[in-house]
């Protein structure tokens, strides 16, 4: 029995040392495999980082070849459009943006405003932009001072186009431009709309101040205020007949003096 006991006890601790050892193998292994998962996201952000910094000089490269033109038309024929301006020039090339400038004073006949719900808009002048430089200039060059349609039943087959190529020119030089135009405007707007506040109180003022003098001098009463009698500018009518009495008068007294009458 004491030999049975202490093989058993011999079994028991074998067992426990097998165990302790497959649980000190798990332990390194999962270590390992920890580490090697650290080495592989580090490998992949560095691999990311190098394909963002490749795909940005990539793209300051393109922005740096393509470089956009910009051309000036000085007049804008009537009839003449947006859209009509893209079919134009986007046979030449492809095209940005494209502004064109509104009249100021649209004058139109009350009868063509009856028959004609909206009528057609006329620009002045007129900015198009070109996806490349070379295009622009070459557009600039081959079609100015050219007719705009070959066509005699055409609206344009009697105008001719005046396009500029605008060097070192960009659409942000044109956006701060109409800012400036359109505070200016504004501002010229709020002044003459002051002014003509102003005038129209003290005139109002006046009126009433005078109405109320009269009412007391009608009544009797002393006024310490008097109205001020200012002299009208003289009219050309009577400028003249002033001169002609004048020249009248000096012949009468030389005849006078002749004779001696």
């Amino acid at each position: 029995m004491s030999q049975q006991s202490e093989m058993m006890a011999i079994i028991s601790f074998k067992m426990v040392k097998q165990e302790e050892t497959c649980a000190s193998i798990d332990n390194s292994e999962s270590e390992k495999t920890n580490l090697g998962n650290d080495k592989t996201d580090t490998e992949n952000d560095s691999e990311f980082e190098e394909a963002k910094s490749n795909n940005n000089v990539m793209l300051t490269e393109l922005q740096k070849k393509k470089k956009r033109g910009i051309i000036y038309l000085s007049t804008i024929p009537k009839y003449m459009n947006v859209t009509k301006i893209r079919e134009t020039f986007s046979v030449y090339g492809k095209l940005g943006r494209v502004y064109l400038q509104l009249a100021e004073t649209e004058i139109d006949d009350t009868k063509k405003k009856k028959k004609r719900k909206v009528p057609a808009k006329h620009f002045t002048e007129g900015w198009v932009e070109f996806e490349s430089k070379k295009v622009a200039k070459h557009v600039a060059a081959t079609l100015n001072n050219t007719q705009i349609a070959t066509r005699k039943k055409s609206k344009f087959f009697d105008t001719m186009w005046n396009i500029k190529y605008l060097p070192r020119f960009k659409w942000t030089h044109l956006s701060e431009r109409l800012a400036y135009e359109r505070a200016v405007h504004k501002q010229r707007l709020r002044a003459e709309i002051a002014q003509a506040k102003r005038e129209v109180n003290f005139f109002s003022y006046n009126v009433d101040r005078s109405k109320k003098l009269r009412k007391k001098q009608n009544q009797g009463e002393s006024t310490s205020f008097v109205i001020p009698d200012i002299k009208q500018r003289e009219t050309d009518m009577e400028i003249r007949s002033r001169k002609n009495e004048n020249k009248n008068d000096d012949r009468t007294q030389f005849l006078k003096s002749l004779f001696g009458k």
